[in-house]
């Protein structure tokens, strides 16, 4: 089977551009196109949240309805149907008024309820559409009743029966805890794990324990969770199923992110023309009402404002760098979460208001200034499974300075990418700061070579994608061995 096309379900609470809460929803909207560049037949489901339920793009709704199984019953429920933007990529959206037409995509306390029909209901498609999956693969928590009911309930299953399945762990942090009842309603009958307190389920130990084969979105990470500091609860079962963990790096869309074609940015550049940079870091200096300076860092921020990020140990830095302790350099931030955090952006820009610009609110159209205007740009992150941002700003040459972890220690090299730190704390992040502003002051050759290495890095999604179809392989063979 090493050649044939494979018909991969993919199964995902978040998609973009439909739905996006976090890193999630980019991985689901831009790898199914990878895999089927490859030649693969690739069909996504996610549910139908309200903005769809209400009319989204290009997607309609499908003739008829599913039936699926819960408890003693069964629950009708409505699928629309569309494509990922940009591709052919078949997309459905399984549409239970009562589960998913609500305004966020989570926080309800019906939350395992919701995800668990979702998971359900996605394998009842397959059956509608008389299109029997190769590989399944969930992601994260929401979709692993999938996998844990395809190990267990579909045994007796004569169309569903055996399939095997992949579980993609981005981020370990959160896990998806139920009542056992919920065991119940999708009609699996199972024992406990040493993961669950007594009458407690636990989807990402489930989604670890079922599945044919398990990842994560880097190296780094893969190992990082099989630690008691990064494992969450979950290393013991990881470190059981160390042989079959892999850990895959995550990419970026390359079309859409290229400095040499983005509609969002006024001023087009690549490698072969980065001297024309500038012209963006004055277009970013005048959106951010700074003054239009050359020959001082613009350091950028582009950030969920939570306590994963790093941010606790990032304020003393900004003082720092906004008083000149490296010389003279500019700062903008752009980000929403924690009041905590805000307060203390809010606070530094108000303190600073000739060299920094805090611009705390959802701005899409803002991002891509900082990417292609910022000189470096900063990742503190306590932990990161893997990360895009700091992809972003080395495909638009902007240097990014992170701490060593996760995603961030595998994909940006000290010195030769960007520059690193290990430490947690303020002096760390301090020092890697101030060896960058060195660099760039002092020896612009040498950041002239850290930029362009940057640019020239693969992160495509194409590299990715051929890791996942070598994991997918592997995971049929297990399966029919």
């Amino acid at each position: 089977m090493s050649n044939e096309k494979l018909k991969i379900l993919f199964l995902s609470a978040e998609v973009a551009p439909f739905a996006k809460a976090g890193g999630l929803g980019d991985v689901a909207g831009s790898l199914p196109k990878a895999l089927q560049a490859r030649g693969h037949d690739v069909r996504v489901v996610m549910p139908a949240y309200a903005n769809i339920e209400a009319g989204y793009r290009d997607v309609s709704p499908m003739v008829g309805h599913l039936t699926v199984p819960v408890r003693n019953s069964t629950l009708p429920t409505g699928v629309f149907h569309g494509t990922l933007p940009g591709s052919n990529v078949p997309v459905y959206f399984i549409a239970e008024r009562n589960l998913f037409n609500r305004p966020n995509v989570y926080g309800y306390g019906d939350d395992a309820y919701r995800f668990a029909f979702f998971s359900r209901a996605a394998l009842e498609l397959t059956l509608a559409l008389d299109w029997r999956p190769d590989i399944v693969h969930a992601n994260d928590w929401h979709t692993a009743p999938a996998v844990a009911w395809l190990a267990t309930g579909a045994q007796g299953h004569d169309r569903l029966r055996d399939i095997p399945t992949v579980f993609s762990i981005h981020n370990i942090a959160h896990q998806g805890l139920t009542s056992w009842d919920i065991f119940d309603y999708l009609n699996i009958i199972t024992h406990g794990l040493r993961e669950e307190r007594f009458n407690e389920v636990n989807f990402m130990a489930r989604g670890i324990y079922h599945a044919s084969l398990v990842n994560t979105v880097s190296p780094t990470y893969a190992r990082e969770i099989t630690t008691s500091e990064g494992g969450a609860g979950m290393d013991g079962l990881l470190r059981h199923r160390g042989s079959d963990l892999f850990g895959i790096l995550n990419g970026i869309d390359t079309d859409v992110w290229n400095p040499a074609t983005d509609d969002r940015i006024p001023h087009h550049y690549s490698a072969e023309t980065i001297d024309d940079r500038w012209r963006m870091r004055h277009a970013l200096q005048a959106l951010a009402g700074l003054p239009q300076r050359d020959g001082i860092p613009v350091v950028g921020l582009v950030s969920r404002l939570d306590w994963q990020k790093g941010l606790d140990i990032t304020g003393e830095a900004i003082h720092r760098l906004m008083n000149n302790w490296a010389g003279e350099a500019q700062f903008v931030v752009l980000g929403t979460g924690a009041p905590e955090y805000e307060q203390m952006f809010a606070g530094l820009a108000y303190y600073h208001r000739e060299k920094m610009t805090a611009i705390l609110e959802y701005n899409a159209g803002m991002a891509p200034y900082i990417y292609a205007g910022s000189d470096m740009f900063l990742v503190p992150s306590r932990f990161e499974p893997c990360g895009l941002s700091q992809l972003i700003a080395m495909r638009y040459g902007s240097v990014p300075v992170v701490r060593s972890t996760g995603g961030l220690a595998d994909t940006v090299l000290d010195s030769v990418t960007g520059f690193q730190f290990h430490d947690y704390n303020a002096d760390a992040l301090w020092h890697a700061l101030s060896r960058a502003i060195y660099v760039y002051n002092v020896d612009k050759p040498r950041w002239r070579e850290i930029q362009l290495a940057g640019m020239h890095a693969d992160f495509s999604w194409q590299r990715s994608a051929a890791e996942y179809e070598h994991m997918y392989r592997l995971a049929i063979g297990r399966n029919q061995a």
